[in-house]
């Protein structure tokens, strides 16, 4: 049997002058088609703010209901996330599946989540979500109790259902917290074996994947779509000096990324709170790249992610049919490459190297031949610029982490 594609209407309002509704419509196209939809009408209302009972005014109901009549169109889609009032309104209204970009994003993660802690989070996100909207059901979601069992006497549905999913978000919180605690442990390792760790930010389907893949053979899914991939992934990767450097894939921004999200991927999204340097991986060949970038920018600070070093990279130059201009004021150093390709993957490695050695300090010791041994954590944790065997014993010049800088000889 063939599945059944969901029809939708798209439906924004657009509140500012400069803003570009139809660039953000087209995006919320693309997320309704990775969500398995089918855009097949989309309508724009000028207004100075959203109608606070049903998003858009009584003209652009009626234009919308017959645009869903002449469609056959099975749902539709507005580009803010609507009250709970607004979507109960629309729906009796129009007579039809009323969405925000809210679901359909929420929708997407809970397709694309493949581990544990994935899947924990979206269903989190997913219950607060919902937890919000019953607020604006109340009449029709009420019913009496019979006083047996989990309901008091008079209870209604709506407060049991509240209940219900107040419940389960408390069970979804422990089991988070268990996953925060293991990635607390694994972050404090990286830290005591001084393992420098990359962070790979940036808007969805910028090419983070496609740039652990080509760097590391990660295996990650990599693919022309928003959100293709969900769940971090850390892989290790040896720079050309000899140093063992952690790049972290993290999950993609978007423009209106529903708090919710924010919220349950706090754990997984504060990777880059701790890492060393931030690689911001940015689309070059999308018009609306500066304006992806400040999302990129607002989200991390929303996160507290401030005072990294970043280096930007502009991605999918291949793309460009002329070169073109591309700087990022926020950004110790950019560069243009393509992760598809290779190019400028060399000189980005490069960068990464300089950049880690903020971290470090250069020191030259001679140790002793029956020391020898005391090298290795300098191989392994720093960078060894020379080692010269003399009469007197080993000679080593080399950038060490700053820690080791405090540390006595005879500790190393």
């Amino acid at each position: 049997m063939d599945e059944v594609k969901e029809k939708v209407i798209l439906v924004g309002v657009q509140k500012e002058r400069g803003e570009n509704m139809e660039i953000s419509l087209q995006e919320l196209r693309e997320l309704a088609m990775t969500a398995g939809a089918e855009t097949v009408g989309i309508v724009i209302q000028n207004r100075e703010a959203v109608h606070p009972g049903t998003y858009i005014g009584k003209g652009k109901i009626d234009e919308v209901a017959e645009l869903l009549y002449r469609t056959g169109a099975t749902g539709i889609i507005c580009d803010d996330e609507l009250s709970p009032a607004q979507m109960k309104n629309l729906e009796d209204a129009l007579d039809t599946k009323v969405m925000d970009r809210t679901v359909v994003i929420l929708d997407i993660f809970a397709s694309r989540a493949a581990t544990s802690e994935g899947k924990i989070q979206v269903e989190l996100a997913q219950a607060r979500y919902s937890l919000t909207r019953l607020a604006g059901f109340g009449t029709s979601m009420s019913r009496l109790g019979g006083g047996i069992g989990t309901r008091g006497p008079g209870e209604t549905k709506i407060e049991t259902d509240r209940r219900r999913i107040r419940n389960r978000i408390s069970q979804l919180k422990e089991e988070l917290r268990e996953v925060v605690k293991r990635r607390e442990v694994t972050r404090s390792l990286r830290e005591r074996n001084h393992v420098p760790v990359a962070a790979i930010v940036g808007y969805t389907n910028a090419g983070k994947s496609t740039l652990l893949n080509k760097l590391t053979d990660a295996g990650v899914l990599s693919e022309d779509k928003l959100f293709a991939t969900l769940d971090p992934t850390t892989r290790s990767l040896k720079l050309p000096a000899g140093e063992t450097v952690l790049f972290t894939d993290t999950v993609g921004f978007i423009n209106k990324l529903p708090h919710h999200l924010v919220d349950a991927f706090r754990s997984t999204l504060e990777e880059a709170k701790y890492a060393d340097v931030i690689i911001h991986v940015v689309d070059a060949s999308d018009p609306e790249s500066d304006t992806h970038m400040q999302v990129v920018y607002d989200t991390l600070r929303g996160l507290g992610v401030t005072g990294k070093p970043v280096l930007t990279l502009f991605n999918k130059i291949d793309r460009l049919e002329a070169p073109g201009y591309f700087r990022d004021p926020m950004a110790e150093k950019t560069l243009k490459i393509s992760a598809r390709t290779g190019e400028g993957l060399d000189e980005f490695l490069a960068a990464v190297e300089e950049q880690l050695k903020g971290n470090k300090v250069y020191i030259e010791r001679l140790y002793a031949f029956n020391e020898a041994g005391k090298i290795q954590p300098i191989r392994k944790y720093g960078q060894l610029v020379s080692e010269e065997y003399t009469e007197n014993g080993i000679f080593i010049k080399a950038w060490v982490p700053k820690e080791y800088a405090g540390i006595r000889e005879e500790e190393y």
